[in-house]
């Protein structure tokens, strides 16, 4: 029997991965309007963006326990083993929430065979790892390969990302009220990557043309094989900039596997609408 392949909504990944990889998936909550919906299922990641150009601000919150124990026990009944791929720890409870339901379900079945991975990713980072280790299970391959195949690609995933509005980090409790304030007078593009999970500023600057050739000089000097592996890029609400970003990517690189994918309500909650982000494996995977 084939592993089964779960995740969340933060991953980012549009509805034909989920059914091109037979990959199941968990949704965050997204509050807007003192309304709850589930993320990527009862609310678009445009409407979020069009609320927070409207001066909205809503709310996100993990994955729910109930939701992991249903769909883990529905695999557990099934004796199906699956593995689920979760959103950062550093940026979110739902790993912890899936983890903790994980060990409530194989207390009653202690034979089944699941288990719970950080990828310490986020948006189509993450998204990446997922979609690796379901073309693993569809492959037919072990359990303890994909869960290990899928930590390794997870270990050396970069996020190099920027934001249109530093309020929007703000109000994350990103930056500081004063950067966020001097930033947008400056026009000021705050360039950020992930760090063991967490989001680290890694430098800052000056005027919108310049911090794209600013990440395609960041990725040369991280990537590894970049002809040949499959790139990343997800956009809020931003499908000019995210595909000029992948032509730049073509003529650098010379690779055709980009991905474009909209960064979710989960994450563009936090992000904001104008958010870039370009994801791709670094020069210490082999």
């Amino acid at each position: 029997m084939n592993v089964k392949i779960i995740a969340d909504s933060a991953c980012d990944l549009s509805q034909s991965y989920y059914e091109k990889y037979n990959i199941d998936m968990v949704s965050l909550t997204v509050q807007l309007d003192n309304e709850n919906f589930e993320d990527a299922r009862t609310i678009s990641a445009k409407t979020v963006y069009d609320a927070m150009r409207a001066g909205k601000a809503p709310k996100t919150s993990q994955v729910t326990p109930h939701s992991f124990r249903d769909i883990f026990e529905k695999y557990a009944k099934q004796n199906q083993p699956c593995i689920y791929v979760g959103f950062s720890s550093e940026l979110s409870g739902t790993y912890n929430a899936g983890r903790m339901a994980l060990q409530e379900i194989k207390e009653e079945f202690p034979d089944w065979q699941a288990q719970v991975i950080d990828s310490r990713c986020a948006s189509l980072g993450y998204g990446l790892v997922v979609i690796r280790a379901a073309q693993l299970a569809q492959q037919g391959e072990s359990f303890d390969q994909i869960a290990e195949t899928a930590q390794y690609h997870a270990s050396h995933m970069e996020h190099i990302f920027t934001v249109d509005d530093l309020e929007y980090l703000y109000r994350g409790g990103r930056v500081s009220k004063t950067a966020a304030f001097v930033g947008s007078l400056l026009k000021i593009k705050p360039l950020l990557h992930v760090e063991e999970g967490k989001l680290i500023p890694l430098e800052k600057i000056r005027g919108s043309k310049r911090v794209l050739k600013r990440m395609l000089d960041v990725m040369e000097e991280r990537g590894h094989d970049l002809a040949n592996q499959p790139i990343g890029i997800s956009h809020g609400d931003d499908l000019e900039n995210a595909s000029q970003l992948a032509e730049m990517i073509k003529e650098r690189f010379h690779t055709d596997n980009v991905h474009i994918e909209m960064v979710g309500s989960s994450i563009g909650a936090h992000a904001g609408p104008g958010t870039i982000a370009l994801f791709f494996l670094n020069d210490a995977y082999k």
